[in-house]
């Protein structure tokens, strides 16, 4: 008996596709040369279902991991840093709004003349005393002059009038002996006529002597009277005298007063430092001519200080005395300490006139109080440098 042949719809060689064949195809040894037989559409479709494939699993390296946590954990430690929150919070205020300040003077002439002499330079420090600029003295000392024999002619007339004043004690005590001799010859006369009417009545003597005697009285009455009436006079004219003494002694005042002003402008001609500093450039110049409070130059002073602008919200624990410190750009950024001197009694809105938008009077912000910190003498001061303050 023959072998049989092998029935194709009941055997089918299995073959395992591949990754990737199309459904519907069979990838046969022999490249897909081999016919299709029926019903392979619909045993194929359900073989491809029936097929699965497991993911593959990548295992992560452990340096990997680590990497991505390192950077994790820094951006999340940037924000919180950013933002000042905890840890990261600190009990030390900075801020770069800072200046540094000083009291300085404006020079200006107290006198109009021509510049005749400037020996000060360019921000030439200086000190107490040292002569900056020179102004015409012809003029004051002129006026000195003048002023000086003002008050010499002054002296002069007060003195004349002390004599006259005592000229004129002298005449009072004169008329007062007057008096008293009139006075004397008036008790005479008095005398002698009453002994003269004794006798009379007794018809001793003559009328004519009675007569006489009473002449001699009314003369002695009447020479008291005129002494009299001298002292009045000499006494009026003493008061007089006083009177002008008391002019002439305002006078010889005015006179010193006049003398000193003129000696006062004559010493402001001269144009001194009032303290020890530094001088700004000098916008006077030679042969100038200058107005009293023209501005000449600008003295900067040694004594120098910081102001620290700080917002409201870090002001909680400033107090006086606390130390600090602050850079100067100017100097490298060197770090140089001090403490707090001062505070501000209000915020810049408060300190400082200026306009107020409806924004800012509706929400809540953070405003600048300045603080002053304690002065650093350091040699030179930079001038308009920022600061940085902690």
């Amino acid at each position: 008996m023959k072998d049989r042949e092998p029935d194709v719809f009941e055997e089918r060689p299995s073959v395992q596709p591949s990754r990737g064949a199309p459904v519907g195809l069979d990838p046969s040894p022999d490249g897909g040369k081999t016919p299709n037989w029926p019903g392979d559409a619909e045993g194929s479709a359900t073989e491809a279902q029936a097929i699965t494939f497991p993911p593959k699993k990548l295992a992560p390296k452990p340096l990997t991991v680590a990497a991505m946590l390192v950077v994790a954990v820094a951006g999340v430690a940037l924000i919180v840093f950013a933002w000042g929150l905890w840890p990261f919070t600190s009990s030390i205020v900075t801020t770069d709004n800072s200046f540094i300040r000083g009291k300085i003077t404006v020079l200006a002439s107290q006198v109009s003349g021509y510049v005749v002499e400037v020996p000060a330079r360019d921000f030439q420090r200086v000190r107490t005393g040292d002569t900056l600029v020179r102004i015409d003295d012809r003029t004051y000392r002129q006026q000195l002059e003048q002023a000086g024999a003002q008050r010499d002619q002054a002296i002069a007339n007060l003195a004349n009038v002390e004599q006259t004043t005592a000229q004129n004690r002298a005449e009072i005590v004169a008329r007062r002996a007057d008096l008293l001799q009139a006075q004397a010859e008036l008790q005479r006369a008095s005398a002698d006529t009453t002994r003269v009417e004794a006798l009379g009545r007794q018809g001793v003597t003559p009328q004519a002597q009675a007569e006489q005697s009473q002449a001699t009285l009314s003369a002695a009455k009447a020479g008291v009277k005129r002494a009299e009436a001298a002292i009045a006079i000499a006494e009026q004219t003493l008061t007089s005298t006083e009177v002008s003494k008391q002019g002439l002694q305002a006078a010889l005042r005015m006179a010193d007063a006049q003398v000193e002003v003129a000696s006062i402008n004559l010493s402001n001609t001269v144009i001194t430092a009032p303290r020890d500093g530094q001088i700004s450039e000098a916008s006077v110049r030679l042969g100038q001519f200058v107005t009293s409070g023209s501005q000449l130059m600008f003295l900067v002073p040694s004594d120098l200080w910081v102001v620290a602008n700080f917002k409201e919200t870090q002001t909680n624990d400033i107090r006086v005395g606390q130390p600090v410190w602050f850079t100067v750009d100017a100097l490298n950024r060197a770090r140089l300490t001090g403490k707090v001197e001062e505070l501000s009694p209000a915020t810049g809105s408060s300190a400082f006139c200026g306009p107020i938008t409806r924004q800012e009077t509706s929400q809540k912000s953070s405003r600048d109080c300045p603080f002053g910190l304690l002065s650093i003498e350091i040699s030179p001061w930079p001038k308009g440098c920022g600061l940085e303050c902690r």
